[in-house]
């Protein structure tokens, strides 16, 4: 990308692209396009086309997704598979038909079976069943991916999918019932803090294990990969950190200086037994992250 290249950011009020756009200001680009949800729909294909066809986007940030935890994920999985699979088809189908140069879009680490060898790499995908609380989103985002898949061998289209660990940090807060577990434990935290409460109920065992990654670090290597000649298909990006659920609640508990005590609710799911992803790729290329988890953590307590 060149400092005055064109370039698209879908959703950049979102947590994603919010944090893409920051980046990218930062790093000296200037012909940044934004609209607003409210001033193009991307579930609508013509309001889609209109736009690419008048604002000519060279690259294209589609940081527009539907995301959640398991409440989420089980409670609503036609909207999750719905919003995510329409928006990223009408943008691809889009940035293919107008010529822009190149597109990035996210997956996610549920796209990966829930039985495959850890580290994950990324030619693991197909190779077993995904698991079954975010089956919805997992497929909406393996559909995106085949689909830039076949308008590159049809239509030439450049692309590169970022499958991100779980993303956290300033600007992700939201219902604690519905929000990554990560993002839910602050949010708990928060209200046993200021009300007064001594106990924090946490979801399952706490026995899953968990790689999160800093949005910062994250938007930081999604510009770098758009930046690369040599970035292309499918590129895990984590932070090589993993942390049980049972720990990671200790550390917030530390963090925040929270002094009563965590239960876990066996009833719950779980989710899968670990998410961890090989980077090797990314780093390969010549990207690292920065972030430490405990400093992230820090940095999210001191914005919320």
């Amino acid at each position: 990308m060149k400092k005055n290249s064109k370039i698209y950011i879908a959703d950049h009020k979102g947590f994603l692209g919010e944090a893409v756009f920051r980046t990218l200001r930062a790093k000296g680009y200037k012909n940044i396009l934004l609209r607003a949800r409210k001033e193009l729909d991307l579930k609508n294909q013509r309001q889609v086309d209109s736009f690419f066809k008048q604002a000519k986007p060279e690259y294209v940030f589609m940081a527009h997704q539907k995301s959640g935890g398991i409440a989420a994920n089980m409670k609503s999985p036609a909207d999750f598979f719905y919003e995510n699979a329409v928006t990223e088809m009408n943008v691809i189908h889009s940035s293919a038909q107008s010529g822009v140069k190149k597109l990035l879009i996210f997956g996610a680490s549920c796209i990966y079976p829930k039985n495959t060898s850890q580290p994950i790499k990324e030619s693991s995908i197909f190779s077993g069943a995904v698991e079954e609380t975010s089956e919805a989103y997992a497929m909406a985002k393996i559909a995106g991916i085949e689909m830039c898949k076949a308008y590159e061998t049809q239509h030439g289209l450049s692309f590169v999918a970022v499958v991100p660990a779980t993303a956290y940090g300033p600007g992700a807060h939201g219902d604690p019932e519905n929000s990554h577990v990560l993002t839910a434990l602050i949010d708990r935290f928060k209200k046993s803090t200021t009300q007064r409460e001594d106990v924090i109920t946490v979801w399952g065992s706490g026995k899953p294990l968990r790689e999160f990654i800093y949005i910062e670090d994250l938007a930081n290597a999604c510009v770098f990969l758009m930046e690369s000649k040599s970035a292309s298909g499918v590129i895990n990006v984590g932070s090589g950190e993993e942390i049980s659920i049972k720990n990671l609640a200790l550390l917030i508990k530390e963090v925040m200086g929270f002094k009563g005590k965590i239960t876990f609710d066996k009833t719950k799911p779980d989710g899968a037994h670990r998410k961890f992803l090989d980077s090797t790729k990314i780093r390969r290329l010549g990207w690292k992250p920065h972030i430490k988890l405990k400093e992230g953590i820090r940095k999210t307590w001191r914005k919320f």
